[in-house]
């Protein structure tokens, strides 16, 4: 089960990526655009980064498309990729598999028909490595003609199409900085690079690039605008069931906790909106963070978009073992529970707070320092501030604390919203941590009030870039 540890971050400084696109296939997110250029089209380059969230299905991330016998797609076949291009037969695959819905994967497929060896007319890069590939039907012949190159085209990010109608493959996931260049095929080195101190792969500036007729970078900086093409060529992208809810800060310079969908015993449990949406139908457990912290102050919101009876929110330390598994009756877990306003912990109850239903939106702050845990409800501390005494992280059976959502009720529907910093719902306020991370409801710190066991306490969003400072 993959999850980020305060040393997955790269140093500071240096190129930082501000804005990705969170698309959600239950939602059919894409972008597309018409009207394209015949061009040489013996050589294109694909950059972009994503961020996995419902694994398994194939769900295209680009495609481009003249007639259901003439269209290249580029798409998650299970959790291996493969690029298709159908007039030539080419189904050209990788041998890995990408399961990590905590990481940020950087896909560069270079495509040059000119080369002399027919094994380098397609090669891909995955975090800056050169992999493998099979090539199901072969390579591309000597000067072939790719899509891209044979005018009035179809591009889709997101989607693609088939008989003249956008496919159904939607992708489920995170992506920054997509790129395409018509006319050049450029090295990974043209988009990113190895940092200095932690050897992790990470993106470089391409605004210098030369992106030919049909190239276009989409950095998502415009959340008026999603589609909006940096290239120079206004080759801009028409935006389908996207809105400014969906332009997100988790991106690959700065990587925001998500909830993680790879736990065990999550039959009955359903996951969307990029791993932040969490929704049962029956049984007992959680949905926890991918990101586990064992020291420094941090906060996450959960918004209860659909109330159960046992609805609870809280901190665990570890998965869920199975459908009988809740907050409640952890050793190390304590949750804050909706119909009583209860603290529970190792299947005991204590006297806490105000009850809660659908809508509220309940703030936890973890204080690791301290070793305490506060619980506010639409802002305000519950309890006058006085923190619940929490096992210090080292002596749990993990090490570490995630932040939860769950559900204790065996025919009830529950939905939980978790905000790390990058939300799903609608939020009016607009609050960030003391460091400018995150879009919150409400505030992470106390403002100089001493709220906090009568002690002013600020609090961070969980994120890579706070982690390498604080976790």
């Amino acid at each position: 089960m993959p999850l980020i540890l305060p040393s997955n971050s790269i140093s500071a400084g240096g190129f930082a990526v501000d804005n990705s696109l969170r698309f959600d296939d239950g939602s059919s997110d894409y972008l597309n655009r018409t009207g394209t250029t015949a061009t040489d089209g013996k050589k294109f380059t694909l950059s972009l980064w994503f961020k996995r969230a419902n694994l398994g299905n194939n769900k295209e991330l680009f495609c481009i498309y003249l007639n259901n016998s003439n269209r290249m797609f580029f798409r998650n076949n299970g959790d291996d990729f493969e690029l298709q291009i159908q007039s030539k037969s080419y189904n050209i695959s990788g041998s890995r598999q990408f399961r990590d819905t905590s990481a940020w994967y950087h896909f560069v497929i270079i495509a040059d028909s000119t080369e002399a060896t027919d094994s380098d007319r397609i090669k891909w890069y995955v975090n800056g490595e050169r992999q493998t590939l099979t090539a199901g039907s072969g390579y591309p012949a000597l000067n072939d003609v790719f899509p891209h190159g044979q005018g009035s085209a179809n591009y889709y990010i997101g989607n693609g199409e088939y008989n003249s109608t956008p496919y159904t493959s939607y992708w489920d996931g995170y992506m920054a900085e997509v790129c395409f260049i018509d006319g050049s095929a450029l090295d990974p080195t043209s988009f990113g690079e190895f940092d200095e101190d932690t050897g992790i792969w990470k993106p470089i500036d391409v605004s210098g690039l030369t992106f030919g007729t049909n190239g276009f970078y989409l950095d998502f900086e415009n959340s008026g605008s999603l589609g909006n093409d940096k290239s120079g060529n206004g080759n801009n992208f028409t935006v389908n069931n996207l809105t400014s809810i969906d332009q997100t800060t988790d991106t690959p310079t700065n990587n925001f906790a998500t909830l993680n969908p790879l736990d065990k015993s999550q039959s009955t449990a359903t996951y969307s909106e990029g791993n932040l949406k969490w929704s049962t139908t029956s049984g007992y457990f959680w949905g926890r963070a991918n990101i586990g912290v064992s020291s420094g102050k941090w906060y996450f919101e959960a918004k209860l978009t659909s109330a159960p009876e046992h609805a609870h929110v809280g901190i665990v330390d570890e998965a869920p073992d199975d459908n009988t598994d809740s907050i409640e009756g952890g050793t190390y877990n304590w949750g804050y529970k909706n119909s009583s306003g209860q603290i529970w912990n190792n299947s005991s109850s204590s006297s806490y707070g105000s009850t809660y239903t659908t809508g509220d939106i309940i703030g936890v702050y973890l204080d690791l320092d301290n070793n305490k845990l506060y619980f506010a409800k639409n802002g305000t501390i519950q309890n006058s501030g006085t923190g619940i005494s929490i096992t210090d992280p080292a002596s749990t059976d993990t090490g570490n604390y995630f932040f939860a959502v769950g559900d204790n009720a065996s025919a009830t529907n529950g939905t939980w919203e978790a905000n790390f910093g990058n939300p799903t719902f609608t939020i009016s306020s607009g609050n960030s941590d003391p460091n400018g991370y995150g879009n919150f409801e409400y505030s992470p710190n106390d403002g100089g009030s001493a709220s906090f066991d009568s002690s002013a306490k600020d609090f961070y969003a969980l994120n890579t870039k706070n982690l390498a400072e604080y976790g």
